[in-house]
């Protein structure tokens, strides 16, 4: 059931040290590392997560293994699998729990399912583990298996949690208590802010906040050539003229007026280069917020057409020609998230509804991943491309599509979702609105931000600025550093013996 992810080095710290604003950062973590690496040299630190793409932690993992190893720590990735579907939808009903959202109800069946593929994740990842090993377990999906394995072999043991909520509810209390008897059997833990730690692991969890790799395909630099070649190769743009690199084998797909899914360019160009664009990327998720901004967008469209209204020609003008592009991945590609489709489809229904002159200004895109490179192209295009990125949230763990926003100098309209709102402050590097749920107010934030452009430009420039000194990944590498060279100091528990 484990899949054991390969990754091949393609960028060093030399590289990142030989940009002039990462050399300070470079020279810090290498320092840092200096001190905490030599005690952990005779160890393998096991990375172990539900994805191997999809998500805010398969794409942070990829580099982050790579730095470590290069750091001198022998770092592996594994996946976990199951051919239980039902396995996945008991765990995507704990992370909606864990958000606050759902029915507070978890049987002992439920239990029982959750350990049976847990132990046998465990199982098949046990052969490969040295005594010494430090295991990091990311979300709650392989959570006992970590617990298992510091129980039968009496490794050290990393729970890194990424999700939460800043509120104690009925739901939270029930994924918490189904969650406590694993959590509770770790070294320590990890959460992306101290809102979200549960009571008995105060005193064992530190915080380390999500961050991006600044050389990583989705978040590097594109020039302009680079950038159209991209829209064209992903069927976003109209090739014009010639461009270096063949067309994606596998290219964006957008959502028909018939409820059928087709070219990106029909029925017509989406208008990337030109046009106000209005983007959210993010899974197809109901506590991203989706419906809420596309119902949003549409009635900023019949705001701008109600001639009561003291608009001046300009700010007419953009909204009438700015479009709105819901990009997120093929459902079908996530296995950790069934729910995918069924949101995506809820999605279609409403834009089916729609009249065709609205239709004609949303796209919703699925982008492939087939390729995580081309995907992450897709994304980063997608992003440069856009006059306002928006996380509409209702719950957010984190949000590392705002933070790639920030980073690309992108002005980003947020919500008061907790995750969020560690990176966003408002008014400062971003604006939130205070209701995700509330279209009219997702209106109103559109139209402020669209038509106050010197505000826009300084939100982005103070929110790309937080990024380089909080959020990039040379600060993330050097809090795992100090992570794992406590949990290697902690005590080894005694294996159990076998019966």
């Amino acid at each position: 059931m484990i899949q054991m992810i390969e990754i091949e080095p393609s960028r060093t710290l030399d590289d990142y040290a030989a940009i002039a604003h990462f050399a300070g950062p470079v020279q810090a973590l290498r320092a840092e590392a200096a001190m905490l690496v030599p005690p952990l040299r005779e160890r393998t630190v096991w990375m172990i997560n539900s994805a191997a793409q999809g998500g805010g932690v398969a794409e942070m993992l990829p580099q982050m293994v790579v730095l470590l190893s290069e750091l001198g720590l022998k770092t592996r990735w594994a996946v976990i699998g199951s051919d239980q579907p039902e396995f996945f939808a008991l765990t995507k009903r704990l992370h909606n729990l864990i958000h606050g959202d759902g029915e507070p109800a978890l049987s002992e069946a439920d239990r029982r399912l959750f350990e049976a593929v847990n132990r046998k994740n465990a199982k098949a990842l046990k052969r490969h583990l040295g005594p010494d090993d430090i295991v990091v377990v990311h979300d709650p999906q392989p959570l006992a298996m970590g617990a298992i394995l510091r129980a039968e072999l009496g490794v050290r043991t990393v729970w890194r949690c990424h999700i939460g909520h800043d509120e104690r509810l009925p739901a939270t209390h029930a994924a918490w208590r189904f969650l406590k008897p694993y959590a509770e059997t770790y070294d320590r833990a990890i959460f992306s802010a101290p809102e979200y730690i549960p009571d008995y692991l105060a005193g064992r969890a530190s915080i380390i906040h999500p961050a991006l790799d600044p050389f990583s395909h989705k978040n590097r630099e594109l020039s302009p050539h680079k950038l159209v070649g991209i829209l064209c190769n992903a069927g976003l743009k109209i090739e014009r003229y010639p461009v270096l690199t063949p067309p994606f084998a596998h290219q964006a797909q957008r959502l028909q007026p018939d409820g059928t899914f087709g070219p990106a360019l029909a029925p017509e160009e989406i208008g990337l280069l030109y046009r106000p664009i209005v983007t959210q990327v993010s899974r197809w998720d109901r506590l991203k917020g989706l419906r809420p901004l596309l119902e949003g967008f549409v009635r900023l469209k019949g705001w701008m057409r109600d001639a009561s209204r003291d608009w001046s020609p300009r700010r007419r003008r953009r909204v009438e020609i700015g479009r709105l592009v819901l990009a997120g991945p093929d459902p079908a590609s996530i296995q950790d998230d069934p729910e995918g489709q069924g949101v995506l489809e809820g999605l279609s229904d409403i834009y089916r509804g729609l009249p065709s002159e609205i239709q004609r200004d949303v796209a919703l895109l699925t982008l492939p991943m087939a390729s995580r490179k081309q995907n992450a192209l897709m994304v980063n295009a997608l992003q440069r491309c856009s006059t306002i990125i928006v996380q509409n949230s209702i719950r957010e763990g984190f949000g590392l599509t705002a933070t790639e926003a920030m980073w690309k100098c992108v002005p980003v309209l947020g919500t008061r979702a907790s995750g969020l709102r560690q990176q966003i402050r408002s008014g400062i590097d971003g604006i939130l609105i205070q209701d995700a749920t509330d279209p009219d107010e997702v209106a109103r934030r559109l139209d402020d931000a669209l038509r106050n452009l010197s505000n826009r430009d300084l939100l982005a420039r103070s929110a790309q600025r937080r990024v380089h000194d909080q959020f990039l990944i040379f600060t993330q590498v050097c809090e795992w550093l100090r992570v794992l060279s406590s949990a290697a100091a902690s005590p080894r528990q005694a294996p159990a013996r076998e019966e």
